[in-house]
This record gives structure tokens, C-alpha cells and sequence, in this order.
């Protein structure tokens, strides 16, 4: 007791000195500031670590379940909050499946979902600015203009997302084809067949290429389930809409219906694709010094008279006003 009692006089000694109590204080926010730095880094560090995503991910196959609890949760009360405005046509519903499917979002209530997430960015951000007028003191009508611009921000804000992920997953898809096409001719001369073959390139490409190797992965859980190779590879190209796995389905079809060498095929499809390939490089290329002249003619040319003209220039004022004088 005589220790606490001790303890409490010292504290209230400490309160009663302003510059202990700043220096108390300044210390308190310096440590705060550090523990929310450092678990930032570690909750940063742990959502891009390759090693804890690849166990999450096997994790989450294990269970069998391919959307996860944290997207079961979502869709329990943003699905039926979607379905409110979702639309009657069947053609735009069916559309918007399909270009999620091309986004890599291929579940059951993948579109509810989407609409749900509309409805709720365009609500909500405008609510809040609604809460908070009496407390900004804004004007009436600059208030309303942000009510409604939030909301349109708000509900064109998951297309644009949606097309963004579309283009970004099909640059990776038509990344990792030129090696698994390579990988395939190899697996094919050697033997295997096609299905065998692809289940094996999947393997090999998870941790280069993962959004095509879960593709040729899903390809062979059909072939395994029943689904013939034909209607399989349909719907590789279906769920994916890449312009070259399209043509290589179609080559590969081909293949299958007039007997032919699938490794002869598919060694004269990847000699194709990476002609393809080459070209659309040279076009590039070809195009860089039309693209560079913008930045030459606003950038550096500017810069360029500023300091080959300048001295000139200020010698010729500088001679002209002596003249005058």
C-alpha cells in the first residue's frame, strides 16, 4: 500500500509539470504512430506474400469452396440487395455473367452481387454527405450537385472496375499462352495426351502464370467430371474471351476432326502466335517516334530554346538598350 500510495503521489507530482505532461504526451503519440506504422507493414507484408496466398488459396480448395467465406458473406446481403436492380432482360443479364466471367468472377451470384455493390456505392457516400451538411454549413445548391455527383461516381464506379479487370486479366492470360504453348508441344511429342497434357502444364504454370493455369485447371476438372474434350475446350474459350486462346481452341478442334498430329498442331500454332507476337512488336516500335514527338514539341524543346536562345537574346537587349541610352 505504502509502494501505490508512494506511486500516486510521484504521478500527480509529474501531472502538476506542464513540460513532463507535453513530453508525456509527444511520447504517447510518437509510440501510437509507430505501432500503426508497423501494423500497417505487417498487414501489407501479409496480403502480398506469395507464400500466404498460396496456402490460402490451397487452403480454400480443400474446403471446396471456391468464392470463400468472406464472398459467401458478401453475397448473403449484397445479392438480394442487387436483385432489386438487376434487369428484367435476359440478354443484358446473360452479357454482364459473361464479362465477369471475363474479369475471373464466375460464381452463381457473381452479377446480384455487382449490382448490389452499385447500389451501395451510389447510396451510401451520398447519405453520408447528407449526414454531414449541418456540420460543413454547405450551401444548398453546392450540396445537391455532390449529393448527385457521388452518386453517379457511385454507380459507374464497379464498370469501370469491371473493365479494368477485364483488360488486365486478359493481358495476363495472353502472357502466359506463349509458354504453355511451348510447355504443350513438349508434353505432346513425349507422348502424353491432350488432356493429360494440359492438367500438367497447369501444374507447372501456378506459380508463373496462376489466372491461366486455374483455366487449365478448371478444363481438366471438366474432363474429369464427364464433360467431353470438345465442349470443354468450347468453354475455355467462352469463359475467357482471349482472341488467342480462341484461335487455339479452334485450331485444336480442327485437329480432333480431321485426325491430325495434335503436337504437329499445336508446334505450328505457337510458330504462328509468336509471328504474331513479333509483329505486334514491330508495330509498337514503329509507332514509338509518332508518340515521342508530343512530348518533344511541349517537354523539351521549350527547355532546349530556353537555354540555346536565352543568352543570345539577353545579349542583344542588353546591346540594344546600351544603343539606346
Amino acid at each position: 500500500m505504502e509502494t501505490i500510495g508512494r506511486l500516486m503521489q510521484g504521478l500527480n507530482g509529474a501531472l502538476q509539470d506542464p513540460q513532463l505532461v507535453q513530453l508525456g504526451v509527444a511520447a504517447l503519440m510518437g509510440l501510437a504512430i509507430f505501432t500503426l506504422l508497423l501494423a500497417l507493414m505487417l498487414v501489407v507484408k501479409g496480403m502480398f506474400d506469395p507464400m500466404r496466398q498460396r496456402l490460402r488459396k490451397l487452403e480454400t480448395n480443400a474446403a471446396g469452396a471456391s468464392a470463400g467465406s468472406g464472398s459467401a458473406g458478401m453475397d448473403q446481403w449484397l445479392g438480394p440487395l442487387g436483385e432489386r436492380l438487376a434487369p428484367d432482360k435476359a440478354e443484358t443479364r446473360s452479357r454482364l455473367v459473361r464479362e465477369l466471367s471475363y474479369a475471373g468472377k464466375r460464381s452463381a451470384s457473381a452479377a446480384s452481387v455487382f449490382y448490389g455493390i452499385r447500389l451501395m456505392l451510389a447510396v451510401l457516400p451520398a447519405t453520408l454527405m447528407l449526414l454531414a451538411f449541418p456540420l460543413l454549413r454547405i450551401p444548398p445548391a453546392l450540396g445537391i450537385s455532390l449529393v448527385v455527383g457521388l452518386a453517379i461516381a457511385g454507380y459507374l464506379l464497379p464498370r469501370f472496375w469491371l473493365e479494368r479487370a477485364i483488360k488486365q486479366r486478359t493481358t495476363l492470360l495472353r502472357r502466359g499462352l506463349p509458354d504453355a504453348l511451348d510447355l504443350l508441344v513438349v508434353c505432346s511429342e513425349a507422348g502424353l495426351g491432350l488432356v493429360a497434357a494440359i492438367q500438367r502444364v497447369a501444374r507447372d504454370l501456378e506459380v508463373s502464370h496462376p489466372e491461366l493455369a486455374d483455366e487449365l485447371h478448371l478444363f481438366g476438372m471438366q474432363t474429369r467430371a464427364g464433360m467431353d474434350n470438345k465442349s470443354a475446350l468450347r468453354d475455355l474459350e467462352e469463359r475467357t474471351g482471349v482472341e488467342d486462346i480462341r484461335g487455339l481452341v479452334t485450331t485444336l478442334l480442327q485437329s480432333m476432326r480431321f485426325g491430325t498430329s495434335i503436337a504437329q498442331t499445336l508446334r505450328l500454332y505457337a510458330e504462328e502466335l509468336r509471328d504474331k507476337r513479333t509483329q505486334e512488336a514491330e508495330e509498337k516500335a514503329a509507332k514509338v517516334s509518332t508518340k515521342m514527338l508530343f512530348p518533344l514539341i511541349f517537354c523539351i524543346f521549350p527547355s532546349f530554346f530556353v537555354v540555346a536562345l536565352g543568352p543570345p537574346l539577353l545579349g542583344a537587349l542588353r546591346a540594344l538598350s546600351a544603343a539606346g541610352h
